[in-house]
């Protein structure tokens, strides 16, 4: 009986929260609203590094994974919310997307073993059983607390496509703004020689992000022109990207000895600390590959078993040795962040040891990571004041063709491609 209500209480929230939702801009990027949550990443099953885009009806899945700082199992949900190109909640009913209740709980959890950091290893999958979903698009998983849908502790983007149409993308450092200096440029045709789009010119929309921002992401709305079925994307100011430079990495894997990036570890009750070298500022010099994951990390402790539950939590201390800059900030970037301008990632300049610095908590493991500059009252961070920009740099670009057909509430996901720059 009591179950039966709260999912009562919990249907009539969202019936109210989704009327709210149609008349907000709300903030849908990945993100952690609560400090007792950490390492919350997506991917596709079977494949660690794949952003988290699934085709529509396959046997494929996205696994959402995240840790609880906390020493008992807390009892969570989750929903998911259908999200247009611009990741605003659409215009549809749950039952529209959802095959069954838009709410779940998650039963696949799993405590911390022999860690001084004791916590609760959390995992979603989608779809399944559950919550079959219907439609492609764009969508919003949201974790709550059992009995509390309006208090969201953290949220995770992810796609689902129909894989209609084919992308034929090319990159190049040869731009319309400058010829292999400091930026890269996409030319994108969409091949819609088996799907009918009625008008490319309004109905359609490409957006492209590099290495998993969305800060800069391009959203374009309009084709330079349309020749057939085959409707091209190129020319555009929006689709020249600042290359940026290869991500900084550090590993901190064991205890035993100093890995990557790092200075050395130390003990001070309660916690391990890892304090990383010191870094520099690379946008003067020359360009110097580097192997990169385009900013993601990987959870691992070396002597572990399972490193999910068995890798510890380290205080990390970063430092960047610079001059106090001035008319914006510094802010660490990488999956590890989800990408976001937060206080916690913004770095603090110490007048004594000349450096920005920032302590944060992190999970063993291997990381990409890098600065950016934000200037003050600005969205979109640079890459040029601290990393540079070198048109060699790899970078990640993710490519999303969606159509909005005549009559229809929603956003399709028509067409989805990866390619890699300096490659």
């Amino acid at each position: 009986m009591v179950n039966d209500k709260n999912r009562y209480l919990s249907i009539i929230f969202r019936s109210l929260f989704a009327a709210y939702l149609s008349a907000q801009t709300l903030d849908t990027h990945t993100r952690i609203f609560d400090s007792a949550f950490r390492s919350l990443r997506a991917y596709v099953e079977g494949d660690y590094y794949a952003s988290p885009t699934i085709l529509l009806h396959s046997d494929d899945r996205i696994v959402v994974e995240f840790d609880n700082i906390n020493p008992e199992r807390e009892y969570l949900r989750y929903r998911v919310t259908h999200c247009d190109a611009l990741w605003q909640p659409s215009s549809l009913v749950e039952s529209d997307y959802v095959d069954g209740f838009n709410e779940a709980e998650i039963n696949d959890y799993s405590f911390s073993m022999a860690t001084f950091e004791q916590y609760v290893h959390y995992k979603v999958c989608l779809p399944n059983e559950d919550m079959p979903l219907l439609l492609s698009g764009n969508y919003l998983l949201t974790i709550y607390p059992e009995g509390e849908p309006g208090q969201v502790l953290l949220q995770q983007r992810f796609s689902i496509v129909e894989k209609e149409v084919n992308l034929n993308v090319e990159v190049t450092s040869r731009t319309d703004i400058d010829y292999n200096e400091r930026h890269q440029q996409l030319a994108i045709t969409v091949d819609a020689d088996n799907y009918t789009i009625d008008n490319p010119y309004s109905d359609l929309k490409v957006v492209v992000t590099q290495n998993d921002r969305h800060d800069n992401a391009a959203i374009i709305n309009t084709p330079l022109r349309v020749s057939g079925r085959k409707i091209v994307f190129d020319h555009n100011k929006s689709l020249i990207f600042p290359a940026g430079n290869e991500y900084r990495r550090f590993e901190m894997t064991t205890t035993n000895y100093a890995g990557m990036g790092v200075d050395f570890f130390t003990y001070q009750h309660p916690y391990h600390h890892a304090v990383l070298r010191t870094d520099g500022i690379r946008a003067v010099g020359s360009y110097s590959f580097d192997q990169t994951q385009f900013g993601r990390f990987t959870v691992r402790e070396s002597d572990a078993s399972d490193s999910d539950t068995q890798a510890d939590y380290f205080v990390t201390h970063f430092s960047l040795a610079s001059t106090k800059l001035s008319g914006g900030e510094i802010y660490l970037d990488g999956e590890f962040t989800q990408h976001n301008f937060l206080p916690c990632y913004k770095m603090h300049y110490n007048d004594e040891t000349k450096c920005y610095e920032l302590d944060i908590p992190l999970k063993q493991g291997a990381y990409n990571y890098q600065y950016l500059w934000l200037p003050t009252g600005m969205s979109e961070a640079r890459t040029s004041a601290i990393e540079g920009d070198y048109y060699q740099t790899a970078n990640k670009y993710e490519i999303k063709a969606y159509y909005r057909c005549p009559g229809e509430r929603y956003d399709r996901l028509i067409g989805y491609g990866i390619v890699y720059s300096g490659r």
